[in-house]
């Protein structure tokens, strides 16, 4: 199967509103995905296994918010930001009709969550976190990506680099607010936090050049990582550093940290 052939057949399992025969078609890619026998050029192979840690639900999700948006659904000029909001609004509605036909879905998300998990105890930038007893549960919004492939991208990069910390996709939802929301299951991580010194040091042992202190953001030239400060970075009783949650991203030439990768959708079977 030729790249064009699997995005076809991708595209078309869309069009059709996602009947039985197209849902089993993707959990096959899904499979084909997990096993390394379908390969995803948008990542390296250590990164698509971290995509595949994150579960048949994250890397399906994955694969059809990759699929092409066709330029006839695109009314904003090409590189705007409302043209970014508009292939997003695409790639929300795409997940959303697979999750609910699925049960992967969650309407009133947050409410829900609780009533279903556990507790609130948190809320960052982009995020809730609720108490799940030796888990925690995470609905992520799109604040800082926009588009939900860009989101998905950061956990299968997050699950690559920091195993240790790794975030299993459960589902998706809608605030009643109507704010897409993706649901994440992490381990939970008991420690202590650190200083920004121990955090630079950290960073740079694993490869990372600091790149601006006041927002903590380090790059290689295939990896942008930001937002890596003191509630997001942690140290056990055993001196052992986690990295609970950061802004990661493939480093393209856009994000201007000296990036060299491109978002490519090729793919090819073994």
């Amino acid at each position: 199967m030729t790249k064009e052939d699997f995005w076809t057949s991708v595209e078309n399992i869309i069009a059709d509103g996602f009947r039985l025969e197209g849902l089993e078609k993707l959990e096959y890619y899904a499979d084909k995905f997990i096993r390394n026998q379908l390969i995803y050029k948008r990542f390296s192979p250590f990164e698509q296994h971290g995509c595949a840690d994150g579960g048949v639900i994250h890397v399906v999700a994955s694969l059809l918010s990759g699929a092409e948006v066709g330029t006839d659904k695109l009314t904003a000029s090409e590189g705007s930001f409302k043209r970014e909001q508009q292939c997003g609004k695409i790639q929300e509605n795409r997940i959303e009709l697979w999750s609910k036909k699925n049960s992967y879905w969650i309407d009133n998300v947050d409410e829900t969550i609780s009533k279903t998990f556990g507790s609130y105890i948190a809320e960052g930038g982009e995020a809730r976190v609720y108490d799940h007893g030796n888990t925690i549960i995470k609905t992520i919004g799109l604040d800082y990506f926009v588009q939900p492939v860009l989101a998905l991208d950061r956990i299968s990069l997050h699950n690559a680099y920091f195993p240790e910390t790794k975030m299993t996709v459960l589902g998706f939802g809608r605030t009643s607010d109507g704010d897409f929301k993706i649901i994440v299951e992490q381990t939970f991580i008991q420690g202590e936090r650190m200083e920004d010194a121990e955090i630079d040091k950290y960073a740079k042992s694993l490869g990372f050049n600091l790149i601006n202190s006041k927002n903590w953001t380090y790059a290689t030239p295939e990896i942008y990582l930001s937002d890596l400060h003191d509630e997001n970075v942690i140290k056990s009783k055993k001196g052992n550093i986690f990295v609970v949650d950061c802004d990661i991203r493939i480093n393209t030439p856009e994000l201007k940290c000296g990036g060299v990768r491109s978002l490519t959708n090729e793919v090819y079977f073994l």
